[in-house]
């Protein structure tokens, strides 16, 4: 608060007793604009004009030169009282910013249920830009008549423009994954949303996935990082994809259809994806994060204490902060059996 510029004022006091200029009683409301609103700065300049005067009258100071040294000092509280107002707007400016992001993500990345049916799930999601809280990665999950069903995805581009990508993909996902039995027709419903909205340089790499619960995973690669399976015993295999498919956006211009792949998905095994931000995050020597080293060192029971210990040593890695958006979803499979709970649909007519 005000403290501070106070203390500084009686120090410059001392000083100025002993024979120290006089206009360093200035500092005292430029100080106060740092961390005060107007009321404060204007406080604390009061404060430094009145030591001001007695200083000026105790040293015999010509009443010309200290009229013109307090003038200099108000002209200063004034001038610090306006970048006090105006740093004051700026916060709350920022303030309802972050409100509206925060709004904004819960409504494009809802929340992921740490249970679902037989299977445990945690997400960390680290935005580049802090202030925003939101970027062009994207994930989710969706319990549907056809089991599980999960995406993680990284739209080119940053800004608004890959927001809005985000939520176009996770808009279609969530209707496809419900409404299709097959997979791949959730990736080619996704695909063709993609063609209509998209611009010819646009695209996004993603990995959709699916537990049917028959003990095995269905997972889709469309240009995506290759997700970690990580065994009951610990070891981390990554899951390369056996054909390489383009990201989702661009199968026109490649010609080649996306693959399913069917992984065995035992009690204990877990899936993890991820997007590149975490596997292209560097130190200070440039080497990347070793995902599948930290996995291993940290997987656990329990996915939320697994991707908290490896969301740490990655800003660890880093030094603190990202430089690019970083998402990821584990998956654990908990027990054989268990129903997977399916949200109620109601349909309106208009």
């Amino acid at each position: 608060m005000c403290v501070l510029p106070l203390l500084l004022l009686a120090v410059v006091f001392v000083d100025v007793a002993g024979g120290i200029w006089l206009p360093l009683l200035a500092a005292g409301p430029a100080l106060a604009a740092a961390t005060n609103g107007p009321r404060g700065v204007l406080g604390v300049g009061l404060v430094a004009a009145t030591l001001g005067a007695l200083l000026g009258h105790r040293q015999g100071i010509p009443a010309g030169e200290l009229a013109a040294v307090l003038s200099a000092l108000l002209a200063v509280t004034a001038a610090s009282g306006l970048a006090g107002a105006l740093r004051g707007r700026r916060e709350r400016v920022l303030a309802a910013v972050r409100s509206v992001a925060e709004a904004a993500q819960h409504a494009l990345l809802q929340p992921v249920p740490e249970t679902v049916g037989p299977f445990q799930v945690a997400v960390r999601y680290s935005a580049a830009a802090a202030e925003a809280r939101i970027g062009g990665d994207l994930y989710a999950l969706v319990p549907t008549p056809h089991g599980v069903r999960l995406i993680v995805g990284d739209v080119r581009g940053k800004g608004l423009p890959a927001v809005g990508t985000a939520a176009l993909v996770l808009g279609v996902f969530r209707e496809a994954a419900y409404d299709e039995p097959d997979l791949l027709a959730v990736v080619g419903r996704i695909e063709r949303s993609l063609a209509r909205n998209l611009g010819p340089d646009d695209f996004v790499t993603a990995v959709i996935a699916g537990c049917p619960g028959s003990g095995h995973l269905e997972v889709v690669n469309c240009g995506h990082a290759p997700p970690l399976l990580i065994s009951a015993s610990g070891d981390v295999t990554a899951v390369e994809p056996a054909q390489p498919t383009p990201p989702l956006g661009l199968r026109a211009l490649a010609g080649q259809a996306p693959r399913l792949q069917h992984l065995p998905f035992a009690v204990g095994d877990q899936l993890l994806l991820y997007t590149d931000g975490v596997t292209e995050a560097r130190d200070h020597a440039r080497e990347f994060y070793p995902l599948a080293a930290g996995v291993a060192r940290h997987v656990s029971d329990e996915p939320a204490h697994t991707l908290g210990a490896v969301h740490d040593e990655l800003l660890a890695h880093v030094g603190g902060r990202l430089h690019d958006d970083a998402a990821l979803l584990l998956l654990r499979k908990r027990s054989a059996g268990g129903q997977v709970p399916v949200p109620h649909r109601t349909e309106v007519a208009l």
